[in-house]
């Protein structure tokens, strides 16, 4: 394992309650490193970065307790050296 620094990227999907939708999205949208790709009525595709993978974890988990979350599951986990992307 090297000590170079990385950036890990994820997606991930939260289904949210109908009439809970809107209030997920504003919540979602105000989370750094965060970006929202697609929703529809029940389910919110995101896009979250972090030094490491646990801080990712961490935040889906905190998701996933949001009044009207049903779920937040990650879809995709890459792990990128910031040397790589010009960070």
């Amino acid at each position: 394992m090297t000590d170079e620094a990385t950036v890990h990227i994820s997606s991930a999907v939260v289904s949210v309650l109908p009439e809970k939708r809107d209030d997920v999205l504003r919540t979602l949208v105000s989370q750094p490193d965060v970006e929202v790709h697609h929703a529809d009525a029940s389910k919110i595709v995101i896009v979250m970065e972090a030094a490491e993978s646990g801080t990712l974890g961490s935040r889906l988990a905190e998701i996933a307790c949001w009044p009207g979350v049903l779920s937040a599951n990650m879809v995709f986990e890459q792990v990128e050296r910031l040397a790589d992307i010009g960070g």
